[in-house]
């Protein structure tokens, strides 16, 4: 079989997940071609696969911690162009797939039916509306429309593969609200993580060991610091900051001893196993990551993004973390950081996510479920 998968740039989780699948289908022997753009192309460069460029999406835009809906919609209105999707044309057309997998990349949805070859969306986001309430006029309008459009996506693909834990235990189940009408075309495969646990290596690191992710945009400099200010009021807790590649570490010239700066790093996953708890935003890709091996998430949301802040709320409500904000101080983080390693039954529960994660095997799942799919 064919696979292409089609990957939104707009945050690396979505290539993150991509990748597993990609491995997965590699491994059983199908034939896979990935499309990226951006961060996300040199990742799965980096990882050592080869790459087909797509025009870019999606794009978030935002200040000082807050998520700017309007800001975000010019600036993706602005990626999009006819020589775009002709170009996307051209790579189904030249890659020749039996099935499109795209992962929160519309265009490739779009292209996939036009040229009449099965697509399946990937996502875990599916109640765009939220961004646009308690908007102006134009904001809200704008919200019915795309409500509209991503009603007609979900009803038209093949199926939707949801990567996350299915029900109780989903992360994104606030971000869930889809017509009944397409329940059968839904498959939960559980988290899509690259790495398992036990093929991940380990690192030499301090304990109790706190890893942070904070800094994938540049509007997050302000929790980022704010972090790095915690790390100073107790050198008992150690820290290893992977910085995103939107911040270089040179930008922080006072780290105190027990903070470790790796900058940008493709390969997470030995960190995480040596780590004890997460600090990262509300994207799902990182969440998912940290709980599929067992550890418990302390999440900064982008205010106003409503899809993170409702992922924050799950992690606290399930007792899997708490729920942060950019306004928090360094003493209140600290203090949360204290109660969420001290407290066992944040780690009994996370732990007990790791073990559903080995258990669901969620990119094997997404093959057995597409090879019974499309048996040739």
């Amino acid at each position: 079989m064919k696979i292409l998968l089609l990957i939104c740039g707009e945050g690396l989780g979505h290539t993150s997940r991509c990748l597993a699948l990609g491995k997965e289908f590699m491994a059983a022997g199908h034939e896979v071609n990935f499309g990226a753009y951006g961060y996300s192309m040199e990742l799965v460069q980096k990882t050592g696969y080869s790459a087909l460029e797509i025009q870019p999406e999606i794009k978030l835009a935002g200040d000082t911690g807050t998520f700017d809906i309007g800001k975000s919609i010019k600036e993706t209105l602005n990626n999009l162009s006819p020589s775009g999707f002709r170009k996307l044309f051209r790579l189904i057309e030249e890659t020749g797939p039996d099935v499109v997998l795209s992962d929160g990349y519309y265009a490739g949805i779009i292209a996939a039916q036009a040229k009449k070859v099965p697509v399946y969306f990937i996502g875990h986001q599916f109640n765009m509306e939220e961004f646009f309430q308690k908007k102006g006029y134009l904001l809200r309008a704008a919200g019915k429309l795309v409500k509209k459009f991503y009603n007609y996506i979900f009803s038209s693909v093949n199926g939707i593969i949801v990567p996350d834990y299915p029900l109780p235990y989903s992360v994104n189940r606030k971000n869930f609200t889809i017509s009944r009408s397409i329940n059968n075309n839904i498959f939960f495969s559980g988290p899509l993580i690259r790495c398992r646990y036990q093929e991940a290596g380990s690192m030499a690191l301090k304990h109790p060991n706190v890893l942070s992710t904070i800094g994938a945009f540049g509007y997050r400099d302000i929790i980022f610091r704010s972090v790095l200010e915690t790390a100073k009021l107790d050198l008992d807790i150690h820290y290893t900051f992977i910085s995103g590649p939107g911040i270089a570490p040179e930008q922080f010239p006072e780290i105190p001893d027990n903070v470790e700066f790796t900058g940008f790093t493709d390969n997470p996953f030995p960190y995480y196993r040596s780590s004890d708890l997460v600090i990262t935003a509300g994207g799902h890709g990182t969440i998912m990551e940290s709980l599929s091996f067992g550890l418990p998430v302390l999440s900064f949301p982008d205010e106003k993004h409503r899809e993170q802040e409702n992922n924050a709320t799950v992690l606290e409500e399930a007792g899997y973390g708490k729920r942060m904000s950019y306004l928090t101080p360094p003493e209140v983080i600290l203090a949360c950081i204290r109660e969420v390693l001290e407290d066992e039954s944040y780690s009994r529960k996370t732990l007990r996510l790791m073990q559903l994660a080995e258990a669901l095997d969620g990119p094997a799942a997404v093959r057995k479920f597409l090879e019974e799919k499309h048996r040739t």
